[in-house]
């Protein structure tokens, strides 16, 4: 599984020119899934991308967590983020998880991301969107499970 982060001041959805979702300050997280994920995995990212502590304090240092700022979360699903380019210069997909598994994924993600009482606003699975963001910082993280042993 993997994740960028990215500090938002707000970020937006629209499909077709039409506003789907949006949020104010908080996190904007672009998410994939690739073969041998499971809830385990999307839980313990859960757990992970909560107890982040990327804000600023009253002194300028990256101390408070999303909920000493009352931060929101919009998730986006990015099967692009397992684009394997280390032959030729067309991506090719084979390691992101097949869509009707990876929507389980992602649903479930956004599950838990709910239950740790983070407001989570969502793209559409598999719709082309037009991801609008302020990037704070900026500051932007890339979360992959198998780098933090998940």
């Amino acid at each position: 599984m993997k994740v960028v982060l990215q500090v938002v001041q707000k970020a937006s959805v629209e499909i077709d020119k039409k506003l789907v979702s949006q949020i104010d300050k908080g996190y904007l997280l672009l998410v994939s899934f690739t073969q041998g994920d499971s809830e385990d995995i999307a839980m313990k990212m859960v757990e992970k991308i909560s107890k982040l502590r990327v804000f600023l304090d009253e002194n300028g240092k990256t101390n408070l967590s999303i909920f000493d700022v009352n931060g929101e979360v919009l998730s986006v699903s990015q099967f692009t983020l397992y684009g394997n380019l280390r032959k030729g210069n067309r991506p090719s997909y084979i390691e992101a998880l097949k869509g009707d598994e990876s929507i389980i994924l992602y649903k479930k993600f956004n599950e838990f991301l709910r239950e740790r009482n983070l407001h989570v606003e969502e793209g559409v699975f598999g719709t082309d969107m037009k991801v609008n963001l302020i990037n704070d910082g900026p500051y932007t993280l890339v979360l992959d499970s198998k780098e933090l042993g998940f």
